[in-house]
């Protein structure tokens, strides 16, 4: 093959999978190790700068020293930690195994083929966490049944939401509206020992946890620009959950 062709589909295939990874909710370091693996196993090096909506590569061949530079787009992230966890093995037993180019990208569309949870299996638990944190925070169990109900719905049209492709915030603010206004009614009714509680616990699905985490992660290890991003998603995600509550609570005038 032409070398100069060979270092780009190398690059097309590496930017494919930088962007799968931070897709999937990996931190930025977790993305620069798997792509260096991949690339000193294809017997090239790699000089990467992640945004968090952009990828710039460059490629340099280490025989031909041969260099080629792409931009990518990340698509809308999309958490899945399983993906994450494949491409890390795959990494490994590429360098294990001495995979080839043909080897490596069969696996990463193999990964890419795997199969998501059902919906209704992810409402269900979802929704069984939010129960189990109303537990936790002392409600009965009529107060984890509203939480439980409350979640399942927020959830729902979070997931409606997206498939719209409403603005991520606007998502936020309408399932957390949706869930409180829900749970809401047993704090009217006063249903259960603690219905402010189940309330509270009904909107924690939405708590951004892994940008808030991959934000103290990327500044630990000084990527400073994606932690600072990530931090502020994170803040507004927490600032688009206060309001859709806020909403909630001004329409039923709770205290």
């Amino acid at each position: 093959m032409d070398p100069q062709k060979k270092i780009e589909k190398t690059a097309n295939l590496l930017l494919d999978i930088s962007s799968l990874l931070m897709v999937s909710g990996a931190n930025t370091n977790r993305a620069n190790v798997s792509i260096d693996r991949f690339a000193s196993v294809l017997g090239c090096r790699a000089h990467r700068m992640i945004s968090h909506k952009n990828i710039v590569m460059t490629l340099t061949d280490d025989k031909s020293d041969i260099s080629f530079t792409k931009v990518q787009s990340i698509p809308s992230y999309a958490i899945n930690f399983s993906i994450i966890s494949a491409i890390s093995r795959a990494s490994w037993y590429a360098i294990d195994r001495n995979w080839s180019f043909v080897q490596i990208e069969r696996e990463i569309d193999k990964i890419k083929a795997k199969k998501k949870y059902p919906r209704l299996l992810v409402l269900f638990a979802v929704s069984i966490s939010g129960a189990g944190f109303c537990n936790i925070f002392g409600g009965d169990y009529i107060n984890m049944a509203v939480a439980m109900v409350s979640t399942f719905i927020g959830l729902f049209v979070l997931q409606e939401a997206h498939k719209k492709n409403f603005n991520i915030y606007f998502r936020v603010v309408l399932a957390s509206f949706i869930a409180s206004v829900f749970a809401a009614f047993g704090v009217l009714f006063e249903f259960g020992k603690s219905p402010d509680i189940a309330l509270a616990t009904s909107i924690l699905f939405l708590v951004p946890g892994v940008p808030m985490i991959n934000s103290f992660t990327d500044f630990l290890d000084n990527y400073v620009l994606n932690g600072t991003v990530r931090f502020a998603i994170g803040l507004m995600t927490v600032l688009a959950i206060a309001m859709g509550l806020f909403g909630a609570i001004l329409i039923f005038q709770l205290h």
